[in-house]
């Protein structure tokens, strides 16, 4: 089953001016889910503070944590990060952290009790698509709360392989927003997520060094 889920940054709504334009107003909101993140935050109080607003605003209690830590890569603080989980999980809030392809990192996040861990792929924007697939099938092999591959994706054979690895979602944006037709890029993108987890439900076959015959030899011929 496959769910639609919104994200969009609490810092850049005026969710409290009602003169403000609010995008949620133009939408079916009975279609989507609504997961309000934190982009902006540089520290846990930051990332706190816009999750309450988020909170008290009426929209939802899940939040998708994004602390910043570096401006030029955009690479997320994984000591904030950490610190802003724990103490949202201690308010009660359904936390989803945005961190790195950290494989211990993810671990440490899931022990606090994270409902979900969101590695990216690669920068924020950047379109590289997975840059270490290593790193990314180890946490998903060893986290049993959903991963969800968040951040670099480039194209439709990206958001594939992140869902031939196992991952339970992707998360998109630039790759849909920044396309020559969004539309399309976004349907398309829809199919290969679909594709990708048939493949990895499928089961592919494993690498050999040699080749192996496809046909079988039994009932062959013999001269």
């Amino acid at each position: 089953m496959f769910y639609q889920i919104l994200t969009f940054t609490v810092r850049r709504m005026n969710i409290f001016e009602p003169s403000h334009p609010n995008f949620l107003e133009q939408l079916d909101l009975s279609k989507y889910a609504l997961l309000p993140n934190t982009a902006g935050a540089k520290t846990a109080e930051e990332a706190v503070r816009h999750a309450k607003l988020a909170k008290a605003s009426g929209l939802c209690d899940m939040i998708k944590v994004e602390v910043i830590g570096c401006d030029k890569t955009l690479l997320p603080d994984p000591v904030e990060t950490l610190k802003a989980t724990e103490t949202l999980l201690e308010e009660g809030f359904t936390v989803l952290p945005y961190t790195s392809d950290d494989v211990v990192l993810a671990g440490r996040l899931e022990e606090m009790g994270a409902h979900a861990v969101m590695p990216g792929a690669s920068p924020i924007g950047s379109g590289q698509g997975i840059i270490n697939p290593l790193n990314l099938r180890f946490i998903i092999e060893q986290t049993r709360v959903p991963v969800i591959v968040d951040a670099g994706i480039g194209s439709p054979s990206d958001a594939s392989q992140a869902m031939e690895l196992g991952a339970d979602g992707v998360l998109l944006n630039t790759a849909v927003s920044g396309a020559k037709d969004p539309v399309k890029m976004a349907l398309v993108m829809k199919k290969a997520i679909e594709a990708g987890r048939l493949g990895y439900e499928a089961g592919r076959i494993s690498k050999k060094a040699y080749a192996a015959a496809s046909s079988p030899m039994e009932g062959m011929s013999q001269k």
